[in-house]
């Protein structure tokens, strides 16, 4: 058992997969990333924790959408590859929003897969200035809680990567302003998954603002989600705060644990 600061709760430690897999998998995360357009170009970083200390990234410079699996890199804390290269791939190295994805297991050890990706729409929102941080799709608040957005930082840099400090303790997806997203899991497949989520929340929030009706539901209601993610021991005391302020249900004081 593991235990996870995300929901307080010891966990089942994830089923283990060999290199190999974890290869294949994100190799299928990443093609589906540049298929429906969640990433451009060189754009977007899939990872996986293989063990303590050493981390299966994407490499730098290439589209996504084409990757092989002998092209992914071992790196180390220091984001340093580790792992053996052959052939052409022996000049291949991380991107340097590897900083990001580091920075996400050092204040998540439940974290096993980071998923960043550019989703337009979400990221055209945090242009606007219009938040998915709100109650309005059930399924959203009830699996994910809410969609954060962080301040604007660098991408690329120290501070690009600890922007997140203080969110993703408390969630498991959230955006960057003017960047992108990060998505989280115990698996890539399952971080991938949580992005679909996010992206569909933002074409649904953007087509919510063009009627001009957000509509979002009502606090009854957002209450009983709140109530099934708190008996399951999802609900963390930030996420309980957030739940106050956006949606006006605060009637969760946190147990004693």
């Amino acid at each position: 058992m593991t235990y996870s600061s995300y929901t307080g709760k010891a966990e089942k430690t994830p089923q283990r997969r060999t290199e190999r897999e974890w290869r294949q998998e994100i190799i299928k995360v990443c093609r589906l990333m540049w298929e429906k357009d969640y990433i451009a170009a060189g754009d977007g970083n899939v990872s996986v924790r293989l063990s303590d200390d050493r981390f299966l990234v994407t490499p730098s410079g290439f589209s996504k959408g084409f990757l092989q699996p002998d092209q992914l890199v071992i790196i180390d804390w220091d984001a340093q590859v580790v792992g053996p290269l052959y052939g052409d791939n022996r000049t291949l190295r991380p991107s340097s929003e590897i900083l990001l994805h580091l920075e996400v297991y050092r204040r998540r050890p439940d974290v096993v897969s980071v998923v960043h990706a550019h989703p337009p729409m979400a990221v055209a929102l945090s242009i606007a200035g219009i938040s998915l941080a709100k109650c309005i799709l059930p399924e959203v608040v009830a699996t994910m809680g809410l969609i954060p957005t962080t301040r604007y930082a660098t991408p690329s840099s120290i501070e690009g990567a600890e922007v997140i400090a203080g969110i993703i303790e408390n969630y498991d997806a959230l955006i960057l302003q003017r960047h992108g997203s990060v998505t989280v899991g115990d698996s890539a497949w399952n971080a991938y998954l949580k992005l679909e989520k996010l992206e569909h929340t933002a074409i649904i929030t953007k087509t919510l603002a063009e009627l001009g009706r957000m509509n979002p539901m009502s606090p009854e209601e957002v209450a009983k989600l709140v109530a099934r993610r708190e008996a399951s021991g999802s609900l963390s005391d930030a996420q309980a705060e957030a739940f106050c302020d956006a949606c006006n249900v605060c009637a969760f004081p946190r147990k004693e644990t």
